[in-house]
């Protein structure tokens, strides 16, 4: 098999209400945007993903992965691994194009991807994760309806300037809901943004203070109260801590986090595939779970098709008890428009989600709401990559390239 076509789309999927981010501080959020690949192959099978955007971005991605992806075969996931890597090598992190290729394979195989990787179809629990601060007060209101819901575990953001407000924070809320209810917190230090409200970065000092603070409020995890690449703090903040600390989201694939396991940063490490190495290199942090008795939790916060990449991958760690990561900050960041594209993703009354059966990564596009948000903004096929060549540079360069080439 081989790739023959590539097709890239801006997606904008615009919010009914702003969605105040707190990854983002101070920034208003009104729409949902990302980048759709589709892959099609000499066999008439196509395989999406989706990389989460800004805005317009990647508008010439398309001229970069042309000459890497045309002619190579999705299934050779180890080849395909190295080509986004090399691709990449120029400024674009690209391997949240690589899950297409798994959804090819099982589109092939007509098996989702989960049963490839040596999963089982089984449901699975969800965890609320908020996406906003909101007020103390308000946040325990919020949380005792969606405990109605069928939510037993929710996630919190914290993003104060000082300490004490952060504390008080976690406090006021582990006391409004009580202890029959499971809470974890994200600090948002992991990569910090600041290009609106001028947040502080924590040190090791905040992060120890805030962590013991948590243990004292029954909270079960702490994710990502340092810098990513901070491994040394993130190393020492483990040993002391009495809750679980987690992290490695948005860490350059495995080449990062190998060295996390080396300096054992975290009790749960939470890649996302479509940031930090594909499929393929959370393979290996789920592997190096197994084996150093730590926890695997995803990273979520994205898309629809970024939550499947991810939901494939909690399904093919049989051994994964852990809530998968659900996100929603109603009445702006809601399945309607965080899918987009494809149908909304819906736990049931006591938060669980019932597993798919549909073959690769498991969705389907909805073509009529891909035409109403979605642009196509780059087309290459083998015949129009052969035409650039030549109009860059020259029959004769071409037709040398292309004779190296068969000769590989």
């Amino acid at each position: 098999m081989k790739i023959t076509a590539i097709e890239l789309y801006h997606v904008s999927v615009p919010l009914k209400e702003t969605f105040w981010p707190t990854w983002i501080p101070g920034y208003p959020q009104t729409h949902n945007r990302f980048t759709l690949i589709k892959i099609m192959t000499d066999e008439g099978i196509e395989g999406y993903s989706a990389g989460s955007a800004m805005g317009r971005e990647r508008q010439g991605l398309g001229d970069l992965l042309g000459g890497y992806l045309i002619g190579a075969d999705p299934t050779d996931i180890d080849r395909i691994q190295s080509l986004l890597k090399q691709a990449g090598f120029l400024g674009w992190r690209n391997f949240w194009i690589e899950p297409a290729c798994w959804d090819i394979i099982g589109k092939k195989e007509n098996k989702p991807v989960y049963e490839l990787l040596g999963g089982t179809a089984r449901d699975i629990p969800v965890y609320l994760s908020t996406g906003e601060m909101h007020e103390p007060e308000k946040r325990v209101q919020e949380l005792m309806a969606m405990k109605e819901r069928g939510f037993k575990t929710a996630k919190l953001r914290v993003k104060n300037i000082d300490i004490k407000d952060d504390i008080r924070h976690i406090k006021t809320i582990r006391k409004g809901v009580g202890d029959n209810f499971t809470l974890g917190v994200d600090a948002n230090q992991g990569w910090l943004v600041s290009i609106v409200d001028k947040v502080p970065a924590w040190d090791l000092n905040r992060a120890i203070q805030f962590a013991k603070a948590c243990y004292d409020n029954q909270i079960e995890w702490l994710e990502e109260p340092l810098d990513s690449r901070d491994y040394d703090g993130n190393a020492q903040l483990k040993k002391e801590a009495k809750i679980k600390i987690s992290g490695a989201e948005l860490n350059y694939g495995w080449d990062e986090i190998k060295i996390m396991f080396e300096k054992d940063c975290f009790h749960v490490y939470q890649p996302d595939a479509t940031f930090a190495g594909g499929i393929h290199q959370v393979q290996k942090v789920i592997k190096k779970c197994h084996e150093m008795d730590r926890l695997f939790s995803p990273h979520t916060w994205t898309n629809g098709i970024g939550f499947y990449v991810n939901w494939n991958l909690v399904l093919a760690d049989n051994e994964n008890k852990l809530p998968l990561e659900y996100p929603l900050e109603e009445p702006s960041w809601i399945p309607e428009f965080r899918e987009g594209i494809i149908d909304p993703i819906i736990p049931d009354e006591n938060g669980i989600l019932r597993p798919f059966t549909k073959p690769g990564l498991g969705f389907e596009i909805n073509k009529s709401l891909l035409r109403k948000y979605g642009k196509k903004f780059f087309k290459i096929t083998e015949f129009r990559l052969k035409l650039k060549v030549i109009r860059e540079k020259g029959i004769k360069e071409a037709l040398a390239l292309k004779k190296k080439k068969e000769a590989q």
